[in-house]
């Protein structure tokens, strides 16, 4: 019985977070929802409309092997930023999907960051190892990245993944766990511009 109550509860949490993330989505994000084109169907996997991108943030973090990373660097570049922590389930389910994506559009000259948030180095470590992950990861232990982007799109929960185009602008977005399919898509329409768009 108590087991029933508490996968009731997890279940309302869970539709409760997709909700408020749709609402932030049409609320928040500049322009409205004329701003942005829905993925797939999909309200929580979105393309920006160009003319509406925001600015991703420069920031100086630490990776998880202890190297420093600038974020100015990867300026010229399509990126996939993607906000997780080996606590969060959900990145679990998600971690392979990127793992593949990253080697597949590494050709395409794309470039994937991983935000590590609210975690401790040899968690995040094993994470990366176990699911097989090659690309970096900054450590985000206090959020102060995470609250960086935040002030251009509304980063409401963890996963998140971002996809910064080559000028440097945020192009698209799936606020929750990612599909092949979702990230597929933003990726093919980002990588496919000449690098002008915002």
């Amino acid at each position: 019985m108590l087991r029933r109550r508490r996968r009731a509860v997890v279940v309302a949490a869970a539709a409760l977070v997709g909700v408020l993330v749709v609402v932030v989505l049409v609320t928040v994000w500049p322009g409205g929802s004329s701003a942005t084109s829905e993925v797939d169907g999909n309200a929580s996997a979105v393309l920006y409309t160009a003319g509406h991108r925001p600015a991703a943030p420069d920031f100086t973090a630490t990776t998880l092997t202890g190297s420093k990373l600038n974020f100015a660097s990867y300026r010229g570049k399509v990126v996939v930023v993607n906000f997780w922590g080996s606590w969060c389930v959900p990145c679990r389910s998600e971690a392979s999907t990127l793992a593949d994506l990253a080697i597949q559009y590494q050709r395409a000259g794309v470039s994937f960051l991983g935000v590590d948030v609210r975690d401790n180095t040899a968690s995040a470590q094993a994470f990366v190892q176990s699911f097989g992950v090659s690309y970096p990861s900054v450590n985000d232990a206090s959020s102060a990245v995470t609250q960086d982007f935040s002030s251009a799109v509304p980063i409401a929960a963890t996963p998140t993944t971002l996809v910064v185009d080559r000028t440097g602008h945020i192009a698209g977005a799936v606020f929750g766990a990612l599909t092949y399919p979702e990230l597929n898509t933003i990726l093919t329409s980002v990588t496919a511009e000449g690098g002008v768009s915002r």
